[in-house]
Parts: C-alpha cells; sequence; structure tokens
C-alpha cells in the first residue's frame, strides 16, 4: 500500500503550485493578521493529538490566510501541522507529503523551525520501518538544534525509538533519559510524558517488566495531565502487552479494550489494530479459542479498515489539494486584478503629470523666447559665455558618445553569444511543439518527447541565466550580499534540481562535503557557480558515470570540487576555458551543447568572492573543477 501511496505523493508534488517559494511580501499593516495566523498553527501544535479534526480544519484555516498575505512562515507552520494531524492519524505518508512542503515556506534564519520540522520527517520514517532515512533527517535536526535544550530532548527523544525498532536498548534508553533530563529543566510536561512511553517500550522489550509497568503507568498518569489521548490510548495498548509478558491476561484484555476504544475515539489507526491483536493473543493464552477468533476477525477487519481507508484519504487528499489549489488561485486572481487597476490608475496619474509638466515647458519656453527678445544685447555677452559652455558640453559628449560605444560593443558581443548559445536548443523545442500541435505523432511518441524537453528547456534556462548574469554584472557591476554558505546542503539542493538528468543518463551523484562547513560569500553567486560546473559534468559524462562533490579545508579557506568520469579536456584547451573571447566549448556524451559563457561567468563570481577558480584535467579520465572560499570566521 505504502508504495502506491508514495507515487500518488510524488506526483503531487511535482504539479503542487504551493512549492511556488517567493520572499516574505505582506503588507506593514498585516500585522493583526500574521498574530491571527501565529495563534492559530500554536493551538494547533498543542491539540492535534486530542483533537485532529479540529486540528486539521484550522491548518487549513490558517494556510489560506497565509496565502493570502504571502506570510510564508505561516504556510510553512500550517504545512507541518497538517503533517502533524495525519501523522497523529497513523497515516504517515501524507504527514510526509506535508512535511517536505512545509520545508519550501520555512524561514531559513530559523533553524529551530526547521529542525522541528526535520525532527518530525525523521519520526514519520521511523513510522514506516525506515530506519536509515530516519537518522538522517534527525541527523540533520540535531544540527539545526544548536545548544537548544528542548529541541534536542525532542531528537534524542525521537532517536531513542529508533534504536528501540532496531534493538539497540541500550542506547536508546540511554537517548531517552538524557532527553528526560533536558525536558525536567525547563519543565516539558508533554514531552516527559511521551519520554516515559519511550522507556516502558525499552524496557518491556528488554524484558526488565517491573521498570517497564513503573514506567508505562507513569505515563499514563501524565497523559490525562497533559491532554494527549494518543499517548494515552497507545500507553493502555503498551501496559495489555507487559501484562500479558507476565501471564496476567484477563488485565491484559481490560488495559487493551480501554486502548482500542480510545483510539477509535480519536481515529488512530495504528492503536486500533495494535489493541485487537494484544486482546487475540491474551485469549489464546487462556485457551478461550473462540474470543480469540473473535477479536482475531476484529483484527483483520482493522487492517482491512485500514487499507480503505488508506485509500479513501489518498482520494481526499487529492480533493483537498485542488480545492485548496482552487482557493489560492482565486486568492491570486483577484491580487492580480488589483495590480493591474493600481498600475491602470499609476499610468493616467503618469499621463497627467507629463501633460502639466509638457504644459510648464510650453508656457517657460515663450517667457524665455519673449525675455530673449527684449534681451537681445544682454544676450550677446551671454552667447560668448554659452559658446565657451558649449566647447566644455561637447567634450562630455564626446566622451559620453564613447562609452556608448562601450556599451554597444558590449550589447554586440552579447547578442552574438545569445544568437549563438540558445539559437540551437530553441529550435529543437519549436520542431518538438510543431509537430506535437500538427497530431504528427503518436501518443508514445509524444509521451517520449515530452521526457525530452525538461532537459532542453532546462538547458536553454541555464544559458539564459548566465548570459543575464554576466550582462547585468558587465553593466551595473555585480550584487554583492555575502553570508554564511553551507556548500553541503547546497550540494542537496543540486541533487534535486537536476535529479531528472541523473537518472536519464545513469550518472550517480556523491555528496561528501563537509556538512556544517560554511564559507563567507553571496549564496546566489555560489549556487550559479555549482549549477554551471554540475551541468557541465552531466554533458560530459557517460552513462553510469560517477559525479562527486567535495570539499576539503585548507588554512583559511575551503577548497570546493566537482569530479566527474567524463570525457575530459585536452591540455591545449585549458586555457581556453574561462576565456570568453576565445570560449572553448565540445558536444556532450548524448549531443548536448555548451553555453560557452558559463565558465566565464563562474570564474568572475568565483574572483568577486575573493577566492579563486581552477581546473585538472585528463583526456578519457575525466575533470576535477575546484575553487577556493574563505571559511567563515566567529
Amino acid at each position: 500500500m505504502r508504495r502506491p501511496v508514495g507515487l500518488l505523493l510524488l506526483l503531487l508534488m511535482h504539479g503542487s503550485t504551493y512549492a511556488q517559494k517567493a520572499g516574505e511580501t505582506y503588507s506593514q499593516n498585516s500585522g493583526p493578521l500574521i498574530k491571527t495566523i501565529d495563534s492559530l498553527n500554536k493551538l494547533i501544535e498543542d491539540t492535534y493529538v486530542s483533537t485532529p479534526h479540529e486540528a486539521r480544519a484550522m491548518a487549513e484555516h490558517a494556510l489560506l490566510l497565509s496565502e493570502k498575505i504571502k506570510y510564508n512562515e505561516g504556510t510553512g507552520r500550517a504545512f507541518m501541522n497538517l503533517g502533524h494531524v495525519y501523522w497523529s492519524q497513523s497515516y504517515y505518508p501524507i504527514s510526509l507529503f506535508y512535511f517536505n512542503s512545509a520545508l519550501t515556506y520555512l524561514p531559513q534564519n530559523k533553524p529551530l523551525v526547521l529542525a522541528h520540522c526535520y525532527s518530525s520527517i525523521g519520526r514519520a520514517y521511523t513510522d514506516l520501518q525506515n530506519y536509515g532515512k530516519a537518522l538522517k533527517n534527525l541527523n540533520i535536526a540535531v544540527r539545526l538544534a544548536g545548544h537548544d535544550s528542548k529541541m534536542l530532548a525532542e531528537v534524542y527523544n525521537e532517536r531513542s525509538f529508533v534504536y528501540a525498532k532496531l534493538k539497540q536498548y541500550d542506547k536508546g534508553i540511554a537517548l531517552a533519559k538524557l532527553a528526560m533530563q533536558l525536558s525536567r529543566t525547563i519543565n516539558d510536561k508533554p514531552a516527559i510524558c511521551i519520554l516515559y512511553s519511550r522507556l516502558a517500550n525499552a524496557y518491556r522489550l528488554k524484558g526488565q517488566y517491573s521498570q517497564a509497568i513503573a514506567y508505562s503507568d507513569t505515563a499514563l498518569h501524565m497523559s490525562y495531565l497533559v491532554n494527549n489521548k494518543r499517548l494515552r490510548a497507545i500507553s493502555f495498548t503498551e501496559q495489555a502487552t507487559i501484562y500479558n509478558s507476565l501471564n496476567q491476561f484477563d488485565k491484559a484484555i481490560g488495559l487493551a479494550r480501554q486502548g482500542a476504544a480510545l483510539s477509535d475515539s480519536i481515529g488512530v489507526m495504528d492503536g486500533i489494530s495494535s489493541a485487537y491483536k494484544t486482546i487475540t493473543y491474551s485469549f489464546e493464552q487462556k485457551h478461550d479459542m473462540v474470543q480469540s477468533l473473535a477479536y482475531q476477525k476484529k483484527y483483520i477487519q482493522a487492517l482491512d479498515s485500514l487499507n480503505a481507508t488508506n485509500k479513501r484519504k489518498n482520494t481526499e487528499l487529492i480533493q483537498s489539494y485542488f480545492e485548496l489549489n482552487s482557493r489560492l488561485n482565486a486568492i491570486a486572481a483577484v491580487e492580480q486584478k488589483t495590480k493591474e487597476y493600481s498600475g491602470k490608475i499609476h499610468l493616467q496619474k503618469t499621463i497627467i503629470i507629463i501633460l502639466l509638466v509638457a504644459l510648464f515647458v510650453v508656457i517657460l519656453a515663450l517667457s524665455i523666447t519673449y525675455y530673449h527678445y527684449k534681451q537681445k544685447r544682454v544676450l550677446t555677452n551671454r552667447m560668448r559665455k554659452q559658446h565657451k559652455a558649449l566647447l566644455i558640453q561637447n567634450e562630455l559628449i564626446e566622451e559620453q558618445s564613447s562609452n556608448l560605444a562601450g556599451i554597444n560593443s558590449l550589447k554586440d558581443k552579447l547578442l552574438a553569444v545569445i544568437g549563438h548559445d540558445l539559437r540551437t536548443p530553441l529550435a529543437n523545442l519549436h520542431a518538438i511543439l510543431r509537430l506535437y500541435n500538427t497530431n504528427v505523432l503518436t501518443d508514445a511518441e509524444v509521451q517520449s518527447l515530452m521526457k525530452e524537453i525538461e532537459p532542453v528547456v532546462q538547458g536553454a534556462e541555464l544559458t539564459l541565466s548566465n548570459l543575464l548574469e554576466w550582462a547585468g554584472s558587465q553593466i551595473k557591476g555585480i550584487n554583492h550580499e555575502p553570508s554564511a554558505v553551507d556548500i553541503y546542503l547546497i550540494g542537496v539542493e543540486m541533487e534535486r534540481i537536476f535529479s531528472y538528468l541523473f537518472q536519464q543518463k545513469n550518472i550517480r551523484f556523491e555528496n561528501v562535503a563537509l556538512p556544517g562547513m560554511c564559507v563567507q560569500a553571496d549564496e546566489r553567486h555560489i549556487k550559479v557557480v555549482l549549477s554551471n560546473l554540475v551541468s557541465n559534468a552531466i554533458k560530459f559524462t557517460s552513462d553510469k558515470g560517477v559525479i562527486t562533490l567535495s570539499s576539503v579545508v585548507v588554512q583559511n579557506t575551503l577548497v570546493i570540487s566537482i569530479a566527474d568520469t567524463g570525457n575530459g579536456i585536452p591540455a591545449e584547451k585549458l586555457e581556453q576555458l574561462f576565456s570568453l573571447n576565445t570560449k572553448y566549448t565540445a558536444t556532450g556524451t548524448s549531443g548536448e551543447k555548451g553555453t560557452g559563457v558559463g565558465l566565464f561567468l563562474c570564474r568572475e563570481l568565483i574572483d568577486f568572492n575573493g577566492g579563486t577558480l581552477w581546473v585538472n584535467s585528463e583526456v578519457n579520465k575525466g575533470s576535477i573543477f575546484s575553487f577556493s572560499l574563505p571559511l567563515v570566521t566567529d
């Protein structure tokens, strides 16, 4: 069942308009509405484990309000809360969809919020029994948590659960106790309650039942204090399992029935099936086969119901997605019309101002003409002075003419590059679209060609991005906004951006850059550089090749390298790589064309950020493009 759900979510994520991330654009007078959204999200975080249905409705409302004013943090938190709601009801693949959507919007300058989201993703992967991905996301959460006790306690809590599932009980217990110590220092009672349940589970699996019962009793008691109904239902079933191990079957049956009833009331499907399974075992050990078979049947029905509910939830998710998307599009349409009306009003005001200025100029010109006519003799002396002034102005005009000639030369060079580097991909696109519009192709051929459009468009887009970045740097100068840039995280983003091209050529991308090691540079510039280097590596690497992003600290700098196992570059051509006038271009392993300006732009951007770019290459063995940047200093 999980595989179809995963495919469904993948399709939704690719088609989602939610992922159009932008800067925070809400107006200054949106303060009260932002407070309302933040209050809603906070309330959802506190109530989703006890009233998940109401929490979901509030999260959707918070999402619509956030999108209305383009409040990205509110949108991200609303998506994260929707993930929590579906997780609490055991719909783990659906919860992952919303958690990943949240990462697109959550602000990068709030690491604790990001840490909470990554921790939630790790928890969902644990419930899906994908412990490798669970630990990977929890490691990211630890790095983002820093020294925050509450966040570290949450991550250690989830890690302890993973190690318990992996049967590393002592390691899980140690982490749970460390999380308990941190939670007690800040008096986080909901977290302490969950940790008691974690410890009960670990000690039960170790066979230390007296300690397991003690921790489970405490968790059950505290669940009433913090109103965590989901944990209470799980604790009932957990205690029933312990008493089964102690051969106290009647007590186990009573506790499991309470767990099943409570799970059913809040829609926790895993809790229902686990409780029925526990009761089945109890009656089986009592040799009451009639009751055992009856609850075995209920257990099977619960599993069937869970599968049926999963299918229904998939349908509801799609319906909810399109409904929300439709409402968000309606909001966008209203905003677009408002902008159009504002633009028309602004244009009318501009025309009126221009007419008034023109009228004033005409009146002024007539006044000056009349004044000059009356002051004819005075003008003779003034004209001599004006003649000198005209000579000075002539010199200025000549200087400006020289500057304009330089700009015109730059324009001609840019147009020549555009004509050379964009004509072919655009012609290919035009040919594909013409065949599609004239119905010359079969459906199978159309599907095959559509798969080829994305790399063509991506190549043209990268070419155009490079040209615009280079032209802007030549005409306006490079805009430099340095910050701490984590090369490992940018490598993760590059892997996602080029994932389709990696799959097309069966290339393995390895990101072995040092996590958390930051350089002082403009993040946008570094993304442009890595995009060009990875794109070039893909072009010149054959099927089943390897592209590696790595980094190493050299004194006070970080040396970043993109290595490939491609065709390599002849030694006599290396000096031409970074020159715009003598640019070196070659055909890729699948016939791809080079941009011609990408590497020149890369060197300019690296030089501007205080670094150095160089290349080592050997024909038929591959190339290594490396650049150094200064490390962030405390």
